[in-house]
């Protein structure tokens, strides 16, 4: 057994506007694990100014773990909790390695297209007019629920667009979940999402910064929307932490993005703690590269959840690796009858 990496630039067909900024490219790292007759593929994604994981050390902490590989994931995981990707690429690319098919991680009736994933369409932020344009074409493309980033725009005029938003559609209609980014600061955030909730939103995530506890579980208590948690999960690595913060903040849903807090078991953690606590959950994808977007929706559909999950991503990228991945009207789907772009790992694989 043997294992590369390489990293790819995954390059935005349109530059993509965040509270911390206009995203043009993102950085992909590939973990590739190879035998004389199979191989696996996973992906290490990093998003600039949100990935937790130490850029400098990054790479040598790759070629150690693929000079290690034999060791087994168990192993390797004991000295990556620092960076969550490396650990999400490792364990995915194990689970490629261990399956008959190197894409097929976990067999169902996704993956046999019988079934699908309903998930959000996201709306990046900007001038209020891409915006609209924006949220008229996942509308018209049949999404019944939509992912507003806010807090780059000024507060009113992001509220003059969710009125007339709600002037053309309802709640029954369209599902309006927004995402700060901890964009509010504690001061002002509990005043506008009382303003906020006029609009029949489903929720908000991460309205304040993260390691504000007593201020977000304010937040929580007091809030007549919905607050999800998303940032506020990463770093949070031992189950103890997990549950302490969780029982103090007492929030409606969590947001799980494998990259970012630490794989797939690290999810399972999650939801184990929250479903204890009567806490909903979805997952979202970390700007993964297809092949990241096809392990967490494999993953994400065998846990049964019913949420629309943020897993809409794969058309963000004009070199993104061709898959059987596609979105159809609002749902997530697989078509077993068509290839991977293999050529784009020839190098490594063969």
């Amino acid at each position: 057994m043997k294992a590369y990496y390489f990293k790819h630039l995954l390059k935005f067909k349109v530059p993509s506007g965040t509270s911390r900024g206009v995203l043009s490219n993102k950085e992909s790292w590939f973990i590739v694990i190879t035998d004389k007759n199979r191989y696996g593929v996973g992906e290490c994604s990093l998003i600039a100014g949100l990935s937790p994981d130490p850029i400098s050390s990054y790479e040598d902490k790759l070629k150690e773990i693929c000079n290690n590989i034999c060791l087994g994931i168990d192993v390797l995981r004991t000295s990556l909790e620092a960076y969550p990707s490396i650990i999400f690429g490792l364990e995915t690319a194990y689970l490629s390695f261990e399956s008959s098919d190197p894409f097929v991680l976990m067999a169902s009736s996704f993956t046999k297209g019988e079934k699908s994933i309903p998930i959000n369409g996201l709306i990046w932020m900007g001038e209020q007019s891409f915006m609209k344009k924006q949220i008229k074409e996942k509308i018209e493309s049949g999404f019944n629920c939509i992912k507003i980033k806010v807090g780059a725009l000024n507060f009113d005029l992001e509220c003059k667009l969710l009125k007339s938003l709600r002037l053309e559609y309802s709640s029954q209609d369209i599902e309006i979940r927004l995402d700060a980014n901890g964009s509010f600061s504690p001061n002002s955030a509990l005043e506008k999402l009382k303003i906020l909730s006029n609009y029949d939103l489903h929720s908000i995530e991460q309205p304040i910064g993260t390691k504000m506890w007593d201020q977000m579980a304010f937040l929580c208590e007091k809030s007549p929307l919905a607050i999800a948690l998303d940032e506020e999960l990463v770093g949070l690595t031992s189950f103890e932490m997990q549950t302490k913060m969780l029982s103090l903040i007492s929030p409606s849903y969590i947001i799980l993005k494998p990259s970012l807090i630490g794989g797939l078991k690290a999810c399972d953690s999650w939801i184990k703690i929250a479903e204890s606590k009567k806490i909903n959950w979805w997952s979202t994808s970390a700007l993964e590269s297809n092949v990241g977007l096809n392990a967490i929706s494999q993953w994400v559909f065998n846990k049964g959840s019913e949420m629309k999950q943020g897993l809409g991503t794969g058309q963000l990228y004009f070199n993104n690796i061709d898959s059987p991945c596609y979105i159809d009207k609002g749902f997530l789907k697989y078509n077993p009858n068509k290839n991977w772009e293999t050529a784009f790992f020839s190098n490594y694989i063969f």
